[in-house]
């Protein structure tokens, strides 16, 4: 591999022959060095899950020029990640990009992203990473009004780097290149969704269920992702992986905890 580019991992959680991440793979190309590992089927939704009770398998389905290498796994976007930098690749790579999602991941909705969640596992690993989505579920979307933002945001990342323990959520409004506004750094607004469960019964007549619902955002607040998107900008979320609630952490220590261990 030319080492005077940067290797750039290329992952998603749409699986390999989706668009985004073909689009996604067309800007890498004119960056660096790329290797793409990812999911040989959907994996959607999938959170960072991974599979410790079944087999792994690798497929490299092309790639013998320099420029790119392409392999599947059967795989979550996560174990994508994991197979990448311990089987595949021959160093780390200087950048993992996971995307471009079909659809939204702002707000809650990077708790339960494959997309999001490949970012965080390459940023666990030391790894700078971004991951990118668009606000269109559509498989036929239209990636090239983001295209010019995506190589921008990535030449900025390589060329800056990320704080320790930070990797970047950047949604695009679903909006031509020139109705988009700009780019706002957001914090990610404070939304739910609201399930429902669509009961059916298969032919043998046994129940079954397909989840639906509707997302409720609660946070109306000009800081935050969801008005950025509903705005025309560009949402960035530093996203970090320490799950602690520092905030919380002084409150909880007036509490009588000795006096509660030696009640037992």
């Amino acid at each position: 591999m030319n080492q005077d580019k940067p290797l750039i991992l290329v992952t998603n959680d749409d699986g390999i022959s989706a668009p985004g991440i073909r689009a996604l793979i067309s800007v890498m190309k004119e960056i660096g060095t790329v290797v793409v590992v990812a999911p040989d089927s959907p994996q959607s939704a999938t959170g960072h899950s991974i599979t410790i009770n079944n087999t792994l398998f690798i497929n490299k389905i092309s790639g013998d020029t320099e420029a790119i290498q392409e392999y599947s796994t059967s795989g979550t976007p996560v174990d994508c990640v994991k197979l990448a930098t311990n089987e595949i690749l021959k160093r780390k790579p200087d950048l993992c990009v996971s995307g471009v999602n079909h659809g939204s991941n702002s707000s809650i909705n990077v708790i339960y992203s494959g997309t999001m969640s490949a970012a965080v596992e390459a940023g666990i690993e030391g790894i700078p990473a971004i991951g990118f989505s668009l606000l269109d579920y559509g498989w036929n979307a239209n990636f090239e009004p983001i295209k010019s933002f995506i190589k921008s945001i990535t030449l900025e990342v390589l060329e800056k780097g990320l704080p320790e323990s930070v990797v970047l959520n950047v949604n695009f409004p679903n909006l031509e290149e020139k109705e988009i506004k700009g780019i706002k750094i957001c914090r990610q607004a404070k939304a739910l969704w609201i399930e429902k469960f669509d009961k059916r019964k298969t032919p043998q007549g046994r129940d079954y269920y397909w989840l639906t619902g509707e997302f409720i955002n609660e946070d109306q607040g000009e800081d935050t992702d969801e008005w950025a998107l509903a705005n025309g900008y560009i949402s960035v979320v530093p996203v970090q992986f320490d799950l602690t609630a520092h905030h919380a952490i002084q409150q909880l220590n007036t509490w009588k905890w000795n006096e509660i261990a030696t009640d037992k």
